[in-house]
């Protein structure tokens, strides 16, 4: 049994025509023989993830999903450049190679960038890789300290000073996200408006140090190096990175974040083993980060019921998708669900926090 991330066949509808792909890849990058093979990595519910084999090369291509997609979101010339700017001041960004602009190819733009072969973890921690509970909190740990290594990233010195504009972040973020949710609404979906108008009422400054914030940073969007699964090799998934808040980025990793003690519903939306024996509970996580970014976080509740909040946004986007007949993958037909809970959850964030 491998357990390096494996593709699988391609989703009904999502469909790739190999000739196309690879008359523009011969194009564009040196050194590919023979034709590829077209599979699709089946995590992710945004972009969608391909692996293009030829004999001698593996690639991966992104591309937006279909149907309905918010105006500013799945910018593939803008992820493009992240991966190929970044990567100097962060060293774990796969390397980009190629961007498609022309639509006519395969009905939107995409990239391509290397495979960075290795373990991604997703709901469990495989048996084979034997983490005791001290390992798995080490690895916790170094999941830890790369955000926070992102996080003190020179984005000037990368060239990506202009990647987003870090005054007015937490506002705009507030704002930003009640309108997407607001136009992905569907008759079944709950309102929010008791936790908005919180997270209205209670805004805080913006962090004084804005940084590179990835807004997507899980388990499942790192990966592991197969030989040694303590050491992360590669960190995916960089659609929505732009320059803010740290702490609003922290706050979008917790609301992934389920740990052990959380009651068996909240526990069927965990998508990463958060849970298992050795990881820190999300007050150890916010602890940690603080004292290895040097940052005093005094009261949580704000980025975290921001976090949850986002969340339920990026949720709904994807389920209207499905209600709407956009897209077939049966997994979002789920997402209502997902959304409720998450309301219930802010609201008892709000009701216990000091705030």
């Amino acid at each position: 049994m491998t357990l390096t991330d494996q593709s699988a066949q391609v989703r009904p509808g999502e469909e790739l025509d190999a000739a196309i792909i690879d008359q523009y890849l011969k194009a564009h990058i040196q050194g590919l023989g023979g034709m590829p093979k077209v599979s699709q990595f089946p995590g992710g519910a945004s972009n969608l993830t391909y692996l293009i084999s030829y004999p001698d090369r593996d690639l991966v291509l992104r591309r937006p999903p279909f149907g309905q997609k918010a105006k500013s979101a799945h910018d593939m010339g803008r992820e493009f450049r992240i991966l190929n700017q970044l990567n100097s001041g962060f060293p774990y960004c796969p390397k980009a190679y190629a961007h498609c602009t022309d639509t006519g190819l395969i009905g939107s733009e995409f990239y391509v960038m290397e495979r960075v072969k290795g373990i991604i973890l997703r709901s469990d921690i495989p048996a084979e890789l034997n983490l005791d509970a001290a390992r798995t909190q080490a690895l916790c740990h170094n999941f830890i300290d790369r955000l926070v290594e992102l996080h003190q990233v020179d984005f000037d010195a990368c060239g990506l000073a202009d990647l987003g504009k870090p005054e007015g972040y937490v506002r705009r973020q507030i704002a930003g996200w009640t309108s997407r949710y607001e136009k992905a609404l569907t008759p079944d979906a709950p309102r929010w408006q008791q936790v908005t108008a919180w997270l209205h009422d209670k805004m805080p400054a913006d962090h004084p140090q804005p940084a590179i914030v990835h807004n997507d940073y899980r388990f499942d969007n790192v990966i592991l190096d197969a030989d040694n699964p303590m050491q992360i090799i590669g960190v995916l998934d960089w659609e929505m990175a732009t320059l803010g808040d740290p702490l609003m980025d922290l706050g979008n990793s917790l609301a992934y974040w389920i740990e052990a003690a959380d009651p068996a519903p909240v526990q069927l939306m965990r998508r990463q083993p958060s849970h298992a024996p050795g990881m820190l509970s999300r007050r150890q996580f916010v602890e940690y980060y603080a004292q290895r970014a040097g940052i005093p976080l005094d009261n949580f509740d704000y980025y975290y019921c921001y976090g949850l909040f986002r969340l339920a946004g990026i949720v709904q986007q994807i389920y209207y998708r499905y209600f709407h007949g956009q897209t077939q993958d049966k997994r979002f037909a789920q997402f209502i669900h997902m959304n409720r809970l998450l309301e219930q959850m802010a609201l008892q964030v709000i009701a216990k926090s000091s705030l």
